[in-house]
């Protein structure tokens, strides 16, 4: 009786009316190259100086590389809960789980991370803007906004990620109408700063800096989110990955390349705080690096829109599959009559998000760990054992050149790994907390769904209705 009490009812599909540009919109507004460029970018310059091209050219192959497995196993199946379905049905439901426990971190985390740093950005703009008010009021506009039709969604987000390319192209432009040195003497000789002075750039440096860079690359498997509101999606979800790594190793690698060959002062360009704003005070005046400011907000905003419409979906997806028992399975799995949309769990990722925001911004970032690493170490062994077994033989999509894809991924994630071993500040304290999470999804797996029965995932058949598609 009590077995059957914890058991949610049957979840109401997800409507499916988006095509590969849809999808593309939302999983490029996942993984916001402007945000990435503006934010991110500063401290691989940091770091490696013009070795930052390096390590964004050795980042992007592994990207590559992950992005054919993500391909893969989201053809095989194309499911909201994304990642620990994959794993679930190569691996076991033990290997799932953990999969699904550490997923709840790295996605519930983002919006008030990225929401707290809002002001920071503004305040060359608006000065003295308070951090969590504005977080909490960005938050709860992004959860209503994502509460609505997907396809409203999809339009809503490709409008703002047109301001993301536009203002990318401008900084771009800026750094190659007047260069300074040529890209291939930066490829021949990278320099990093080193105290008042240019030197060259170690290997060592190189490195910590593709690891940075790919964690600024991250996102493009967000389309699996995406999947049961995709029409034809083991067919064509495949083409939403790639494309979307695609344009995100371009928006991400032009800009930062044209900013390196247009800096006059190489040395005080890669060690500002933010080099993009000054090199457009430099050269276009505070007006245009008042609009880069804004244009980084709008692209905060964007991502944090689409990673609550991504992780409602996941949570939907962890409900069907009884993942917490009554009554959170039941919300967790309903569809809105008119919008299509799972309007509960998107209120619950909206309001854990603003209450997050109450808390200190660098407990976040412990509490979020270093999940990206266990993640895609995960899909890499997936991919493998599926391969080997049989289970992704029905896939529409296979990646070329298998096994190297889920190989090199692994071997680039041993080296992250330990790089952010070496790191005591952050890198350590982030591994440290996402072991605590495996072991605490396996201890939840171990002594609660085990004994309510067989924890299976779901995978909800792809009807041929054919809506108007985006």
């Amino acid at each position: 009786m009590l077995d059957d009490q914890l058991l949610p009812r049957a979840a109401r599909p997800l409507v499916r009316s988006l095509g590969v540009t849809g999808v593309l919109f939302l999983t490029l507004s996942v993984a916001t190259p402007a945000s990435s460029v503006f934010v991110i970018v500063p401290g691989m310059l940091q770091v490696a100086g013009t070795g930052a091209i390096w390590a964004m050219v050795l980042a992007g192959i592994v990207c590559v590389a992950t992005a054919f497995v993500y391909a893969e196993l989201s053809s095989a199946w194309p499911v909201a809960g994304g990642e620990y379905v994959a794993v679930a049905r190569t691996l076991g439901p033990l290997a799932g789980f953990v999969m699904l426990g550490v997923n709840v971190f790295n996605n519930l985390f983002f919006p008030p991370v990225a929401a707290l740093g809002i002001s920071a950005v503004l305040s060359t703009v608006c000065p003295g803007l308070p951090t969590v008010p504005i977080a909490v009021a960005v938050v709860a506009a992004s959860t209503l906004v994502a509460v609505l039709q997907i396809r409203v969604n999809a339009w809503v987000t490709g409008i703002f990620l047109l301001g993301e390319v536009l203002a990318l192209v401008a900084v771009t432009a800026l750094g190659l109408v007047d260069v300074a040195r040529p890209l291939a003497a930066m490829l021949a000789a990278p320099v990093m700063p080193a105290g008042g002075a240019l030197v060259p750039a170690s290997a060592a440096s190189i490195g910590l800096a593709t690891s940075i860079a790919i964690f600024a690359l991250n996102g493009y498997g967000a389309a699996v989110y995406f999947g049961e509101e995709m029409k034809e999606p083991s067919r064509l979800i495949a083409r939403a990955i790639l494309a979307s790594l695609a344009l995100t190793l371009a928006f991400e690698i032009a800009p930062t390349v044209a900013l390196l060959m247009g800096a006059r002062d190489l040395h005080a360009t890669v060690t500002a705080g933010d080099p993009f704003g000054l090199a457009a005070r430099l050269r276009a005046g505070g007006w245009m690096a008042d609009a880069i400011a804004i244009s980084v907000v709008v692209a905060i905003v964007n991502a944090i829109i689409a990673c609550i419409l991504a992780c409602a979906r996941f949570f939907y997806g962890t409900a069907r599959d009884g993942s917490w028992g009554r009554p959170l399975d039941a919300w967790m799995a309903m569809i809105h009559p008119r919008f299509g949309s799972p309007w509960v769990a998107t209120l619950i990722v909206g309001g854990v998000g603003v209450g997050c925001c109450f808390l200190p911004l660098t407990l976040l970032l412990v509490l979020s760990g270093t999940g990206l690493v266990a993640i895609y170490a995960g899909i890499a062994v997936a991919a493998i054992v599926g391969r080997r077994t049989g289970a992704t033989g029905h896939a529409a999509y296979r990646m070329p050149l298998y096994p190297l894809a889920p190989v090199a991924t692994l071997i680039a994630l041993g080296y992250v790994t330990w790089t952010s071993w070496l790191d005591p500040d952050e890198g350590r304290p982030g591994l440290i907390m996402t072991a605590l999470q495996i072991l605490g999804s396996a201890a939840y797996y171990w002594f609660v769904l085990r004994r309510r029965g067989d924890w299976r995932v779901h995978v909800p058949e792809v009807t041929d209705d054919r809506p108007e598609r985006l």
